[in-house]
């Protein structure tokens, strides 16, 4: 591995100008416009998987958007990496607090990217990352160093809820039979304070419908006695959480695990500095559960939030009138042993009996998953632990995070493998908002590590 720098050096600008060509292609699966871009962003990772040197690459259809697949088998008889990652993208909405066009990459110096920061949609989430192990690949099949066998699962429906990759992998579970999973779809705490995320939250996905008469109203006519769905939805959510944020739908809470004070304290030697957090955030206060710290609230206990609101007249100037509908999206991140399509129905009940006679309400649920911990005993961990160690100089601090992968736990139930979340993001990089981007001294410090995790990890199985 003593000439992977060189080779870093040698190919920056290719990998940079490559991963920007693939930041251009706007695959937005959520929106159905964009669906010739998602396909385009599809053979664009196929075509990436080839010049690295993988064989056996595919475009696998399913009944969504398609799963890339490339491999590299070297000997049957050696353990099997399977690298996961998405080529799909959020939306880039709200476009006017864009400081550049999202599709168009562009490089920028910041404070924490001295070396600057490749900013686009989907940058960090997850192009920039999933590129990084193509390209860490590419170095290991050219120069003959790959000491295992390496499989390519690059999927375009991860951004809503995954919907296809179920079924899919049930079918073809021979194809992606492996020892272990990687995915860099996560952070690290600090470029100086490296980190693997042990654990993530589940997730359950809800859309609300509230109906009051059947058209929009004059407010004045019936402002008083015909039902306002929006006022109703607003008090609807309020009653959602209590005085000390905590939710209040009944059995929520009944499943999730307490965490032992001496793990609690642990936890809390991950270096954070909460005046730092509150100034990245512009904010005076943080704000959450009782009882917990911030970094618990986004780690290791379940939440409920809002994710969108609407209703009624938003156009330019007034018009008086009763909307006749509203809405949220609402979003509930879980922890181990909370089952999402449990809680789905405990939300539903619970949304349903806060509503007044006077209106009609739908609960329609979009997406959900569960909840994953990765055991830092494990030989996997240990390899990612010990890569990092030797490409940051430091050990890196072992992290419950606050987001989802739904898939990560249906992969164990498929496979039967433990999944490695190796990120190289950082909480600032702004993913899933806008000017979303990612160091380009991350996205290469990835591609220096990525190798060292399949040397320790075949070690450690030989």
């Amino acid at each position: 591995m003593e000439d992977i720098n060189n080779y870093i050096s040698t190919n920056k600008d290719r990998f940079i100008n490559e991963l920007i060509d693939l930041l251009k292609i706007p695959s937005i699966s959520a929106d159905p416009a964009y669906s010739k871009d998602v396909l385009a962003a599809a053979k664009a990772v196929k075509k990436s998987l080839d010049d690295a040197g993988c064989e056996n690459t595919e475009i696998c259809g399913t009944k969504g958007y398609p799963v890339v697949y490339g491999d590299k088998i070297i000997d049957p008889n050696l353990p099997t990496v399977l690298v996961y990652g998405h080529y799909d993208v959020q939306p880039p909405d709200p476009m006017d607090l864009w400081t550049s066009p999202p599709f168009e990459p562009v490089i920028k110096k910041t404070e924490l990217h001295p070396d600057g920061a490749i900013f686009a949609r989907g940058a960090c989430d997850d192009k920039g990352q999933f590129f990084m192990h193509v390209k860490a690949v590419e170095y290991m099949i050219k120069n003959n160093t790959l000491p295992c066998n390496v499989k390519f699962m690059i999927e375009g429906e991860e951004e809503v809820g995954s919907d296809s990759l179920e079924d899919f992998l049930k079918e073809n579970s021979e194809k992606f039979k492996n020892d272990i999973i990687l995915i860099s779809d996560t952070g690290m705490i600090a470029n100086d304070t490296p980190s693997i995320t042990t654990g993530l939250r589940g997730l359950s996905y809800v859309e609300v419908e509230v109906t009051g008469a059947n058209r929009d109203l004059h407010s004045g006519i019936y402002g008083g006695a015909a039902p306002n769905p929006i006022n109703v939805l607003a008090k609807m959510i309020a009653e959602l959480h209590d005085e000390d944020n905590h939710i209040t739908i009944p059995g929520f809470y009944d499943k999730v695990q307490v965490i032992p004070d001496d793990e609690r304290a642990e936890m809390a030697k991950a270096p954070f500095n909460l005046e730092a957090y509150k100034k990245s955030l512009d904010i005076d206060d943080v704000h959450g559960e009782k009882g917990y710290t911030t970094t618990e609230r986004f780690g290791i206990r379940p939440t409920l939030d809002v994710n969108g609101i609407w209703g009624g007249y938003m156009g330019e100037g007034a018009k008086t009138v009763i909307a006749s509908k509203a809405y949220a999206k609402i979003s509930m991140r879980l922890v181990p042993d909370q089952d999402w399509h449990e809680i789905t129905g405990l939300f539903t009940k619970h949304f349903k009996s806060l509503a007044p006679k006077s209106v009609k309400v739908k609960v329609t649920p979009h997406h959900g998953g569960q909840a994953y911990v990765t055991p830092i005993e494990s030989d996997g961990y240990q390899a990612a632990s010990k890569a990092m160690e030797t490409t940051f100089g430091k050990t890196p601090v072992p992290q419950r995070t606050g987001g989802s992968i739904p898939i990560v736990a249906l992969f164990e139930n498929v496979f039967d493998s433990k999944t490695i979340l190796l990120g190289f993001g950082l909480d600032s990089d702004a993913i899933h908002s806008p000017n979303e981007h990612f160091g380009v001294w991350n996205f290469l410090k990835g591609i220096e590590t990525i190798p060292y995790f399949y040397k320790y990890y075949t070690e450690m199985k030989a």
